[in-house]
């Protein structure tokens, strides 16, 4: 499926988008790990959640479960909120 990757992970993807599989969202993250290591751990916390500055959207809409069933045509936006003053 295609994913398109926020630009501060795009250290790790060095593109804008990239394709992974995955019959759910963890799995879709492992996969991404396994293609650019290290990049699961931007996103997801030692408690095994999404982390709290990350938005992950499947199809346009905000999935807040890893557990979230993916299909193969699926497409997954993943955003990072941006904080400051």
């Amino acid at each position: 499926m295609n994913v398109l990757i926020p630009d501060a992970l795009l250290s790790y993807t060095q593109k804008r988008r990239t394709q992974a599989q995955g019959a759910t969202l963890a799995e879709l993250l492992a996969d991404l790990d396994h293609q650019y290591s290290g990049i699961r751990f931007r996103m997801v916390d030692e408690q095994d959640r999404i982390r709290r500055h990350i938005r992950i959207f499947v199809n346009g809409e905000q999935v807040h479960a890893l557990t979230h069933a993916l299909g193969a045509n699926d497409d997954v936006v993943i955003v990072q909120a941006l904080s400051g003053g």
